[in-house]
């Protein structure tokens, strides 16, 4: 057991349930420690059986598969989503959460197993569909994202009309520094000067 990874299984659906245990149960290097048919259940049995690795459905009664991964994702165990699902409103927040790895139940027993000792050496696994979504997702994210807390602070105030000096009094910080701020947040957004800088906060709603 000691040198075998530790799984523990979430689903509502008792067949699936079963069909993974059995299969993983065959395999010489993983061990399933538990099992759980919602995201309550699925913490409490974490908290009894420390798993490496958690196969994490989303659409459960009680608590779902998202909300249980904001908790577990505090855990040591690295989290499989395995779902029916790729919408938008389940991939990206369940990520977010802090799962691992997305695999669909179209997936085979062998894709699986290779996803959780994937998992084990720290290597994420996504299917073709997810991946492509992920990227879709990655493109269409807003530039202003890459910006620091303080970059964001003062990407307002010039959306705001100040000046330089203004900035520098309000945030308490040197006239250097805030040109500093302006001129990474000039290359991240890839915008030519202030005016732009300001009509880029704006538009997104920034001031």
């Amino acid at each position: 057991m000691d040198n075998k990874i530790k799984v523990l299984v979430v689903d509502d659906h008792d067949m699936v349930r079963m069909g993974l245990v059995t299969y993983l149960g065959v395999e010489e290097d993983m061990a399933v420690v538990g099992e759980a048919c919602n995201g309550e259940e699925a913490i409490t049995k974490a908290k009894e059986t420390s798993p490496d690795v958690i196969l994490m459905d989303l659409l459960m009664e009680k608590m779902n598969g998202i909300e249980a991964t904001k908790v577990l994702a505090k855990t040591k165990a690295k989290i499989i989503v395995l779902t029916s699902y790729l919408d938008d409103e389940m991939l990206f927040p369940v990520m977010d959460a802090g799962a691992f790895s997305y695999l669909l139940k179209t997936s085979t027993a062998d894709e699986i197993a290779d996803a959780i000792r994937k998992a084990m050496n720290e290597e994420p696994t996504f299917q073709g569909q997810v991946t492509q979504k992920m990227f879709r997702h990655m493109r269409e994210k807003p530039k202003h994202d890459e910006l620091t807390k303080r970059e964001r602070e003062v990407l307002c105030l010039i959306g705001q009309g100040k000046t330089n000096k203004d900035i520098s009094e309000e945030l308490y910080i040197g006239i250097k520094t805030v040109k500093t701020h302006v001129s990474h947040i000039l290359a991240k957004l890839e915008l030519e000067d202030r005016t732009q800088a300001a009509i880029y906060a704006n538009k997104h709603q920034l001031v």
